[in-house]
């Protein structure tokens, strides 16, 4: 039941590799459509045919690597593992990208060992989960879930290049994105293996933990105009200055997030124009990314962050322009699935912790064509999006016995 060893070893050896891949020297910055990205799929593919899989690549750019089923199996269905290998800017070396890693190290100890099961295995590397360039969350996975947006062809990057070419660079059809939905009787299932990206696993001192569900997310763009003037003749009654305004909502964001359990609420950008330091600003773009397991406290708490703004705007004689961002919604995991997942973490002597995920995943979308799990990997100190992202190869270890017990325990398929 054990995959040897090495390959957690080969694992942090290869999230080493895949950081070199960057369109930042020094850092690792992975968006799509770049070179950077191209690269990296190169490179996960090459891993993928040395583990005994064949491959693939979709019009929008994801890679599969497919590990057939035993030769017996009647009508054997596959089950998914997957991860993105996109990055945000500045980023760690493992989000996204471990939860390929182990998928390919599995299958590569299964074709080592001449297993095969009774169903097909397929490694998902989605190339744009975290839609940093056109601002698109899971802009891989929507297509191959059925959720794909024609109107998203138009979307263009902050140099004003439309999605429809970047599409293009990474060798893709943009008119034929919509045929690539997998057909979901074909498909058994999908886990993401993840660094957890918070401290409660290092807290428990548990090196993995199965996720029982997926926070939702609300969004918005929130933009305050106002009169730019000249710092030193605009007496401060008269001034109708956007910064000031920002920065009292900003400070209600924060309020508003502390004031509910597991809500957390975020100003995660913000523009100041026209950005001298003699002049009063006038305009101001901020977003705004508010996020709650529970539907009516997430709704709740937007609501509030709405009207913050408006009270503001009207006191300080601001304009407001608020707009809804595409947002996801609560996943919840399933239940058999995942249930699965915790008695082989069980199996392997580890206390099956559930956790719920902060953070979006492409388990969202995926949960509209099948049964979705996630695996959590402890991260030191619950650091990521960040160069500072670390993961233990003991860990990395538990990870791949547990991932081989659990897909060794899924039902056979009928």
């Amino acid at each position: 039941m054990s995959t040897a060893h090495g390959h957690a070893a080969t694992i942090m050896r290869r999230s080493d590799e895949l950081a070199a891949f960057t369109t930042v020297a020094g850092e690792i910055t992975r968006p799509y459509g770049t070179g950077a990205l191209l690269d990296a799929r190169d490179q996960l593919a090459a891993w993928m045919t040395e583990a005994g899989m064949s491959t693939r690549v979709d019009n929008v750019g994801n890679l599969f690597g497919r590990y057939e089923a035993d030769s017996q199996a009647t009508d054997p269905g596959m089950f998914l593992i997957g991860g993105h290998f996109d990055s945000v800017v500045d980023a760690g070396r493992y989000d996204g990208t471990l939860g390929i890693l182990t998928g390919i190290a599995v299958v590569r100890h299964l074709h080592e060992t001449g297993r095969r099961l009774p169903f097909a295995i397929e490694v998902a590397a989605f190339a744009d989960e975290e839609g940093n360039r056109f601002h698109t969350s899971f802009l891989g996975s929507s297509p191959v879930a059925g959720l794909w947006d024609p109107a998203w062809l138009a979307l263009e990057d902050d140099a004003g290049t439309p999605l429809e070419d970047a599409i293009r660079f990474m060798g893709g059809d943009p008119e034929a994105i919509g045929l690539d939905t997998i057909d979901p009787e074909s498909v058994l299932g999908f886990i993401e293996v993840h660094i957890e990206q918070g401290p409660v696993l290092q807290d428990q001192n548990l090196p993995v933990a199965a996720v029982s569900r997926i926070t939702g997310s609300l969004r918005a763009t929130v933009e305050f105009t106002g009169m730019a003037g000249h710092a030193g003749t605009v007496p401060m009654a008269l001034r109708r200055d956007a910064l000031a305004g920002a920065a009292e909502l900003v400070l209600a964001v924060e309020r508003i997030g502390a004031s509910e359990r597991d809500l957390v609420a975020t100003v995660g950008t913000l523009e100041c124009s026209p950005g001298a330091s003699n002049v009063i600003p006038g305009r101001v773009y901020m977003t705004l990314d508010l996020r709650h397991p529970e539907p009516g406290v997430r709704e709740q708490a937007y609501a509030g962050v709405h009207a913050q703004a408006e009270e503001i705007a009207g006191r300080r004689a601001l304009d407001l322009d608020w707009s809804d961002s595409p947002s996801f919604a609560e996943t919840v995991c399933d239940a058999h699935v995942t249930e699965t997942l915790r008695e082989a973490i069980a199996g392997e002597g580890i206390d099956p912790l559930s956790l719920f995920s902060g953070a979006g995943h492409d388990a969202i979308t995926m949960a509209n064509i099948c049964p979705v799990t996630m695996l959590f990997v402890r991260c030191r100190d619950g650091i990521s999006h960040n160069p500072a992202e670390s993961i233990d190869e003991a860990d990395v270890e538990a990870v791949l016995r547990v991932l081989e017990r659990f897909l060794l325990a899924l039902p056979v398929p009928r």
